[in-house]
Formats: structure tokens, C-alpha cells, sequence
């Protein structure tokens, strides 16, 4: 089992494509966390709309401090000496939204299970930029 690790850890390692596929997705993720921090910060109406819809308060205040909690947890995962740290606080960020709309009953694949698919691309861009975290999930 260990061998097999080594080999995919290293088959990948050779090839610059996953770091560069990883980076992508990663930043896609980085992207889209900090334009709905920046949202959050922002205080754009939106957001309390949005909020007092799914249940939350519309204090622009509690959005602003959710906005830069977000924000600071994206920062740790962009940057690669803390990204494991940022990628499991974001997890647990993303199942609390997760955990909102499903309370809501809100539709399933659209809304519901996005914070699923943004975890998904989330983990899925660190396992291909990182080494260490391709061998910690010897996937494929």
C-alpha cells in the first residue's frame, strides 16, 4: 500500500500539470471565498436579504465580523505553509453553510450541496498542489 503511495506521490511529482491544475483550482476556490468575504464586509444589502431569508440575522455588523473570519480562514488556506490548517477551517465553514440550507430545505444540488462541490474543488486543488497532502490521501 505504502509503495503504491510513494509511486502516485512521485508518478505526479514529476509532472508539473497537477501543481499547475491545483493552483487553478485552488485560486478559483480563493477567488470566489474572498469576493463572498468581500461581500460580507462590505455590508452589501445582499447579504442581509440573503440572510433573513435563510434564517440569520441581517446585522450588517455580524456580516462584517463573518465577512473577515472568511476572509482570515482563506488567507490560511492561500497561503502554502498554512494551507491544511486554512483547508480544514474552511471545511467547517462550508458545513455550516451546508447545514443552513438544509435546514432550509433550500433545493438540494443548487444550494444545498454547493458548500459540498466548493469543499470538493477546495481539497481536490491542495491534493494536486501539494505533496504532502497527496501522500497523507494516496488517492488514485
Amino acid at each position: 500500500m505504502s509503495h503504491v503511495a510513494t509511486s502516485n506521490a512521485s508518478t505526479l511529482s514529476a509532472s508539473r500539470w497537477p501543481i499547475w491544475t491545483g493552483r487553478t483550482l485552488s485560486g478559483l476556490v480563493v477567488v470566489f471565498l474572498v469576493m463572498d468575504a468581500g461581500m460580507k464586509i462590505a455590508a452589501l444589502p445582499i447579504v442581509s436579504e440573503s440572510a433573513v431569508m435563510i434564517g440569520w440575522t441581517a446585522d450588517p455588523g455580524f456580516w462584517r465580523a463573518m465577512g473577515l473570519l472568511l476572509l482570515a480562514i482563506t488567507a490560511l488556506y492561500a497561503w502554502p505553509r498554512t494551507a491544511v490548517l486554512g483547508a480544514i477551517l474552511l471545511t467547517g465553514y462550508l458545513g455550516g453553510a451546508v447545514a443552513t440550507h438544509l435546514r432550509m430545505s433550500d433545493p438540494l444540488f443548487s444550494h444545498t450541496l454547493f458548500g459540498v462541490y466548493l469543499g470538493i474543488a477546495l481539497w481536490g486543488g491542495l491534493w494536486l498542489r501539494d505533496a504532502r497532502v497527496r501522500n497523507l490521501l494516496p488517492i488514485g
